[in-house]
């Protein structure tokens, strides 16, 4: 029998929860599910500020590095 291997689960910078699926963005994870939801939403949507400013993050972080 083959042993799964286990994926380590990475904080999303989003919705801050830990995922073992998504993308890094220089060193910041994005879960696959918030990245989904970022690419789906329209600029005129409510939650687009909100994203805007979880992913302005990446960039302050890079800047204080």
């Amino acid at each position: 029998m083959e042993a799964q291997q286990v994926q380590p689960k990475h904080k999303c910078i989003v919705c801050e929860q830990s995922k073992e699926e998504g993308i890094f963005i220089v060193s910041e994870f994005i879960c696959t599910d918030c990245e989904t939801e970022i690419v789906h939403t329209d600029a005129q949507d409510a939650k687009y500020p909100f994203f805007i400013h979880q992913l302005k993050q990446i960039w302050l972080q890079q800047n204080n590095a």
